[in-house]
């Protein structure tokens, strides 16, 4: 059997929702991870320092009791942010980051920023303060097809952007493409990036196995064979500009399987198992602990977790579904097994 220790993970990319939806996913993440970075697209979003300050007592309030956890909290860009405002709440420690969600790009973004240059006051601020932007990097325009999103995001947007901003540091979330892999690893030590589980264990393929498979369904969608194989060799490289970020994304199932079904991939049950899995297959387990415990740290200014955990190579299966009242969340690996399992006792 083999196995592995580590300092406790963190997952740069987190959502929690809010009310019910939140009370039943928190502690899957709580008990994985050490702190996760909470993305703020609630209706209507986070958008003010109180505002994320509420929400985090709400997130404290699901961590069930003597779990060791930290949310840390983003604010939601609009095209009305004060720069001063925000750069407060960076400094009082209530704000980790912003997020950036184009106009209409994913789930909760009808508020997003419509013209990116318009903001540029806030950048600078951000830049100035060590502030990290963060990034749903999809150009969305009609013309523009959905596989080509993010490829045209990073030449119309955002390589424009690190160059009026020299200074300024950048996560592009949930990175899809050879493309943004190679961006990134061009970007030096202001750009960083996450990477999910599902676009590491799958392509575009799986949507449609068998029919519409609505639970592979995420923004930014699954790709081509040859961009899941670029995003393994990032993740296992053990370059320090890439590291964890599940984009864990509940929805109800039957907001999923509809006739226009939402966008996400509610990993969190089976998080570190499903990236441990990408990395014993590419034969990288050495470059994990960097991956998922201390580049994203590194990158942001927090200590790692002191706390070790060990994962064993053992199977169990994952649950068909999480309750949510008397509603159901389908979890990723949903009724398969799962070949890496955290020890007894921790």
């Amino acid at each position: 059997m083999r196995s592995i220790t580590l300092r406790k993970p963190v997952d740069l990319h987190v959502h929690f929702r809010d009310g019910e939806v939140l009370d039943a996913v928190v502690p899957y993440t709580a008990r994985q991870f050490a702190r996760a970075i909470v993305m703020p697209n609630l209706v209507p979003p986070v958008t003010t320092a109180q505002m994320a300050a509420d929400y985090r007592g709400r997130i404290m309030a699901a961590v069930p009791e003597g779990v060791d956890f930290t949310p840390m909290m983003t604010c939601y860009l609009t095209d009305a942010t004060v720069p001063a405002d925000l750069v407060a709440g960076h400094r009082d420690g209530i704000f980790a980051a912003a997020k950036l969600y184009p106009a209409h790009a994913t789930t909760n973004s009808a508020h997003g920023v419509t013209s990116v240059e318009a903001l540029d006051p806030v950048f600078a601020a951000m830049a100035d303060a060590g502030m990290p932007l963060l990034t749903h990097g999809e150009l969305v325009h009609a013309d523009v097809d959905i596989f080509d999103r993010e490829a045209r995001f990073i030449d119309d947007i955002l390589a424009p952007l690190l160059e009026r901003h020299p200074t300024l540091k950048v996560v592009m979330e949930h990175i899809t493409t050879e493309e943004g892999a190679q961006f990134v690893a061009s970007g030096g030590d202001r750009l960083a990036a996450t990477i999910t589980p599902q676009h590491l264990l799958y392509d575009r393929n799986v949507l449609f196995e068998g029919g519409i498979r609505p639970h592979y369904y995420c923004l930014p969608i699954l790709k081509r064979r040859k961009h899941q194989l670029a995003l393994r060799k990032a993740a296992t490289s053990g370059a320090a500009n890439y590291f964890l970020g599940t984009d864990t994304a509940p929805h109800l199932k039957h907001l999923k399987e509809a006739a226009c079904g939402c966008a996400g991939v509610f990993s969190a049950p089976v998080a570190v198992e499903a990236y441990l899995k990408v990395f014993a297959e590419d034969d990288a387990l050495e470059h994990f602990e960097a991956f998922a415990s201390l580049n994203g740290p590194a990158f942001y200014g927090f200590a790692p977790s002191e706390t070790r955990v060990t994962y064993e190579e053992r199977s169990w299966t994952a649950p068909e579904t999480v309750s949510v009242e008397n509603r159901e969340i389908v979890p990723l690996f949903a009724g398969e097994n799962v070949d890496w399992a955290l020890a007894p006792g921790l």
